[in-house]
């Protein structure tokens, strides 16, 4: 059976009083739109919205949308806001579906087992994409693509041409595309001082440490250039 989100529809529609109005009653304030119809403002259970998010196909998961007075519509989340404070939901974006028509996803890239070149050499995993972009029919979006990187050896590295095709999923990374690689500790440590070292301001001076000076010595000059009062004879 698949998730269905009951939805109500919002009054005042995409003003923020409505939205806030929805947020004190419990609800979240969210849209509905896709090719064919017109947007709707909705108001939906956070819980219901939460527990598709942690679900394990997450944001990618296709639901059913149940609005009041209206036929059910096939959806799913393709954005979110939240409250930074609280870290509580705020605001939801959802997307009619197309069960026929593929769509452009991002799925999470499982590695799986320890590389030899950690266990062997001493070497560090250190995965470049954690998510990769995918083209597929709603049907056939995976909730992640695991691959088994036991034989990457030291400076081995694994590609989006290593993934597991199939063929329902079309990727869209370059397949030369780094997604994991073996590295020694030296090259970590390197890289992680290469990256502190670009941060730096230029000429290892902080940029605050700068402001004022144009103005000291504008003012000393003044200062210099003043003619002292004569004394009366």
């Amino acid at each position: 059976m698949p998730e269905v989100v009951v939805a109500k529809p919002r009054v005042g529609r995409f003003t923020k009083n409505a939205a806030r109005r929805v947020r004190v009653a419990g609800k979240i304030p969210a849209v509905l739109y896709g090719p064919g119809s017109e947007p709707v403002a909705i108001e939906v259970d956070p819980k219901q919205i939460s527990r598709i998010l942690f679900s394990e196909t997450g944001h990618n998961t296709i639901f059913d949308v149940e609005i009041e007075g209206q036929a059910p519509a096939k959806a799913m989340i393709v954005d979110w806001q939240r409250e930074p404070l609280k870290d509580l939901l705020i605001h939801i974006d959802l997307k009619r579906i197309a069960l026929d028509k593929t769509l452009r996803v991002s799925v999470r890239v499982k590695l799986v087992g320890i590389p030899v070149g950690v266990k062997a050499s001493g070497g560090i995993l250190d995965q470049v994409l954690r998510e990769v972009e995918v083209e597929c029919l709603p049907a056939d979006i995976p909730s992640q693509i695991a691959v088994d990187v036991s034989n990457l050896a030291m400076h081995g590295v694994l590609r989006v041409s290593d993934l597991p095709h199939s063929g329902s999923l079309k990727f869209l990374n370059a397949e030369d595309a780094t997604v994991a690689h073996v590295v020694s500790i030296r090259e970590e440590v390197v890289a992680v001082a290469a990256d502190a070292a670009a941060a730096a301001p230029a000429g290892g001076e902080p940029e605050v440490a700068k402001k004022g000076k144009p103005e000291e010595a504008g003012a000393k000059k003044a200062d210099a250039g003043a003619k002292k009062p004569e004394a009366k004879k």
